[in-house]
């Protein structure tokens, strides 16, 4: 299987995707469940990608992806030079025990 698809419709789950990769990028740190967190690190780990590219063309992709445009500015601008000597690896999965109400495992993602 290419991806996980969480028992969503394909819509619903790539606007998951985009929002919580939107957030990971603007607030440094996001808490979610295992599945989605390791989901995740696949997509913010090619939006810095892009970053680290840094042309016109990669800047719009990345805005075709990402909710906000001052998330976009930043990711180009703060976090991709910072992983300019880096060959990847740029997020990390730390866990952080079970959820209280459906005892779902959950993890912290946040940017190296």
């Amino acid at each position: 299987m290419a991806y996980r698809k969480f028992s969503r419709h394909t819509g619903h789950r790539r606007a998951m995707l985009r929002n919580i990769v939107t957030s990971l990028l603007k607030h440094g740190k996001v808490t979610t469940t295992e599945p989605k967190g390791k989901e995740l690190r696949r997509i913010a780990e090619k939006m810095i990608t892009l970053g680290k590219r840094g042309d016109l063309h990669a800047r719009r992709q990345a805005l075709a992806y990402l909710e906000e445009e001052t998330v976009v500015t930043q990711l180009f601008t703060e976090i991709a030079p910072k992983y300019a000597t880096r060959q990847g690896g740029y997020t990390r999965l730390m866990k952080a025990g079970y959820r209280r109400g459906d005892a779902a495992p959950m993890c912290i993602v946040e940017l190296v």
